[in-house]
Formats: structure tokens, sequence, C-alpha cells
């Protein structure tokens, strides 16, 4: 089978040279969708702290690992690393505005947030699709971000629900197709 398109049917992104991957970096990787999560922990006065994260990814089943980036110049993340406890809470397709909200950075990201602690004491969302209490086992610079392991100690789905899930910078629920 031979199918014709011509460039109206798609929209070419080529990026070759240097310059041009950084340029277009961002709008590419926009293509591919990711899942939604707050990490949650507490600072050292005993505060609840937490930041939306994109870039999530379970790394092992034995041991237990799962892993996120968070930006260098994350005011949350020094945080997470001083308490090096922290709750990933996996954000259900209704908690778009939740997700904004823990994006933003220099804003009380708790006020009227519903939260209980977690085993190890930090904040578990309300409404979460999946809380994942974890440790951090380690975290390391890489490129210009942080990348931080935590060891699983607890894993929790307190209601059937769908992830929110971000594509090409919009929030989407997931939908089954068969």
């Amino acid at each position: 089978m031979n199918i014709h398109r011509t460039a109206e049917d798609i929209h070419i992104i080529n990026a070759v040279d240097p310059s041009a991957v950084r340029t277009r970096f961002r709008e590419v990787l926009a293509h591919f969708g990711s899942g939604v999560v707050v990490i949650t922990s507490i600072d050292s006065s005993g505060a609840p702290v937490g930041m939306t994260v994109g870039s999530f990814t379970s790394i092992s089943i034995e041991p237990p690992l799962v892993g996120f980036f968070a930006g260098h110049n994350s005011t949350t993340l020094p945080h997470v690393l001083g308490n090096s406890e922290f709750c990933v809470n996996v954000l259900s397709e209704d908690q778009h505005s939740l997700a904004r909200v823990f994006a933003r950075s220099g804003s009380d990201k708790f006020e009227g947030v519903d939260w209980t602690p977690s085993i190890n004491g930090s904040p578990r969302l309300a409404g979460a699709h999946a809380w994942i209490d974890c440790t951090v086992d380690e975290h390391r610079a890489i490129g210009d971000h942080r990348f931080v392991v935590g060891g699983v100690g607890a894993l929790v789905v307190p209601a059937t629900s769908d992830p929110l899930v971000f594509h090409r910078s919009l929030f989407h629920g997931l939908r089954a197709h068969r």
C-alpha cells in the first residue's frame, strides 16, 4: 500500500544541527505523554512542601525503586533531600488544577488542599490516583536537573480512578480504547 501525504497532512519538526535541536527540544518532547505526580515532603520546620513533576518512572522491582527529575532551581527539592522522605502523589484525571498549583513557585501550595500524613509523614494529597511513600536512596546532577531515586516503603491505591496525563502542553484524562 502506498500512502501519499501532503505537507498539510502532517506537521514536520526537523532539527539536525545542535542549535536547532536546543530550539526544538521542548516542542518535540511535548509529543511524548507522561503521567503527572506531585512530590511532597516536610521541611525542617515541619511545614508541608511539594512540587509537580512530569518526569517520574519506575526503576526496579527488586529492590522496589522509583525516580524523578527536578530542576536545579527547584525551591522544593532541597527540602525533599534534606528530609530524605517523600511521597509520590500520582494525580487523578480531575486534579489538573492541583497540578498547576504545585507547579508554581513562591506560593503557599497547601492553602485549601486536603491532605493526610503518610507513614513517613509526607503529605498524601486527597483524591490522588495512587500514593508511593519513599526514602531517598540516591541523587545526582544530570544536565540541568537532579535525578532522585527513592526506595519504596509503602504503596496505596485509595480508590478506582484514572490518572492525569500531560501531552502537548495540556492535561488530559486517560481513555481506554479497545
